[in-house]
């Protein structure tokens, strides 16, 4: 009896040793499956996976905290069936048992967590769980995240052998997880400085300056994850930005559209300086401005373009979908060294188009000065001698045909002298000429609007339009833009002036509800007799596509 008792035992110590030995088998294998890994996702889900088959769980998931250091940021689960987390709900966001381990970073066992003090209750159609194992990994001197393990298979207690096997794995999930991070950094350094090469070549060939914002936008949006990415700039003589440069999430309606610089993401980098980020664009209270451009968008960051010593050029807005990562520390960096690069795309654009307004210049002076000394000159004395000529001639109808060519060339003379005082009169921004007029105009309704008008011009219009009727088509311009940011409720509006030989033509259209039957036409009344005054006509037209177009027209030679 007693060696019968003596062999059982043996046999138990034997099954015991090789229990353990296999489990420590099964943890270095899971140590090494984790390790393995250097994609940050997979690790996660190799950890979270190894930690269930390890104590044998029915349900495992793993919750890495978020930046405020007091909820879940991710969390992912093993165990349920998709069509089981979509009844479920929203994932947890660290309230109860799960907030507990975040509260207290220590491992945590329960025969049933739901008489722990802490416990918040299951959402509807969750399974039912009893049995809990939470231990928190760290990286570093980091609390990453927290294994949570319930329900052993066939009913027992989790341990301390389980807590124990668990406790090992978190150290080496630490281990794997600071591994992916540090390879994924590398990575996205590594693309980073790919993508100022590609810039830098960019810029140094010559191209326009909105190919290489755009060039700068997609290589921060593919880098960074986001779905959104805008460059909106400066509006001339207001202290709002205009979105200039909009890529994905749905970017046509976004593009052009007005940016106030209180209550936005862009504006608050542009007053400060510095890069702002947000854990949630459309539910961040502090930026309500137009929210209904950023629904379905999460995490965001925005950009100055320029630095706090140097003039701010413009945001670089990002935002990721809800649910993404927000915007660390260590992303921001490189997002500041690209802003520098935008900057730096903007300031050389505008020193290019500076030089080349200067050589454009320059060249019209040496052409009206070519011109005036030679072929005016060699037309003059070409005259004389014909007029010379034509005293010789007995033929009348050479003599004719002798001074009809002299009279000729003096309105060839007089055409080549009203061209060089075409080209000497320098078109200047800041100048009186109606371009410029029209142009800053437009720019200004942006405001009213909420959004830029696209404007259009065609013609010698600071040649051919005389004084009086400029005043009488910038008066109609600013009536008929003011009729539609009153009324038309319009998303879209198109300006186009033309000058012809005979007319000058406005036309501004708009994508809005039109104009009612039964709607007050003072505007266009006054639009209309404004026409009149000048020997012109005005007319008013409903596109097929919906909205109006109004069209104003004047003859450039007035009568008297």
């Amino acid at each position: 009896m007693r060696l019968d008792e003596l062999l059982e035992e043996l046999q138990a110590r034997i099954n015991a040793a090789l229990g353990t030995r296999d489990r420590v088998h099964s943890l270095l294998e899971a140590v090494v499956s984790v390790g393995r890994e250097l994609d940050l996702p997979q690790v996660l889900r190799r950890i979270v996976e190894a930690a269930a088959l390890l104590v044998d769980a029915q349900y495992g998931a793993l919750g890495v905290i978020g930046p405020d250091g007091r909820t879940l940021s991710q969390f992912l689960t093993v165990g349920l069936t998709e069509a089981e987390i979509a009844r479920i709900g929203p994932l947890p966001a660290g309230h109860g048992i799960l907030g507990e381990l975040i509260r207290n970073p220590e491992p945590l066992r329960l025969t049933d967590l739901g008489t722990h003090e802490a416990s918040y209750g299951f959402p509807a159609h969750h399974p039912p769980m009893r049995t809990f194992l939470g231990v928190p990994i760290r990286v570093r001197d980091e609390v990453f995240g927290n294994l949570y393990l319930t329900d052993k298979h066939g009913g027992a207690d989790f341990d301390a052998e389980d807590e124990s096997v668990i406790a090992t794995l978190s150290v080496a999930a630490g281990v794997a997880i600071d591994n992916a991070r540090l390879y994924e950094a590398s990575q996205r350094q590594q693309r980073w400085l790919q993508a100022n090469a590609e810039i830098t070549n960019s810029l140094l060939s010559g191209s326009p300056r909105l190919d290489v914002l755009e060039l700068i936008a997609r290589r921060a949006q593919d880098i960074t994850g986001a779905q959104l990415a805008d460059v909106s700039v400066p509006v001339a003589g207001t202290d709002d930005l205009v979105v200039e440069l909009a890529i994905g999430a749905d970017d046509e309606p976004r593009r052009g559209l007005v940016v106030p610089v209180r209550g936005t993401l862009s504006g608050a980098a542009y007053r400060a300086g510095t890069p702002v980020t947000t854990t949630g664009l459309a539910e961040d209270d502090r930026y309500t401005a137009a929210p209904r451009r950023f629904d379905g968008l999460g995490p965001a960051v925005a950009v100055p373009l320029g630095t706090e010593t140097r003039d701010i050029r413009g945001v670089l807005l990002l935002a990721r979908s809800v649910g993404e990562p927000v915007f660390t520390e260590g992303e921001l960096e490189p997002l500041r060294a690209f802003a520098g690069q935008a900057a730096l795309a903007l300031e050389l654009a505008e020193r290019r188009n500076d030089a080349e307004q200067l050589a454009l210049l320059e060249d019209r002076d040496r052409i009206a000065r070519d011109l005036h000394d030679l072929a005016i000159q060699r037309l003059f004395a070409t005259g004389m001698t014909l007029q010379s000529a034509a005293r010789l001639v007995q033929h009348e109808g050479a003599a004719e045909r002798v001074s009809r060519a002299v009279g000729d060339l003096d309105e060839t003379i007089k055409i080549i002298r009203s061209t060089i005082f075409g080209l000497r009169a320098r078109d200047e921004d800041t100048g009186p000429s109606l371009r410029a007029r029209v142009a800053r105009a437009v720019g200004e309704a942006g405001t009213t609007l909420g959004f830029p008008p696209r404007l259009s011009m065609e013609g010698l219009l600071d040649t051919d339009v005389p004084p009086q009727v400029a005043d009488h088509v910038m008066a109609a311009l600013g009536e008929a833009l003011s009729n539609v940011a009153r009324h038309a409720h319009a998303t879209r509006v198109e300006v186009s002036l033309q000058a012809t030989a005979d007319e000058v033509v406005l036309i501004v259209t708009d994508n809005g509800r039109g104009i009612p039957a039964d709607g007050r036409r003072s505007g266009l009344s006054n639009l209309e007799e404004r026409a009149r005054s000048v020997g012109g006509a005005f007319d008013v037209q409903a596109p097929a596509e919906g909205g109006t177009r109004l069209l104003w027209r004047a003859p450039v030679a007035q009568p008297g």
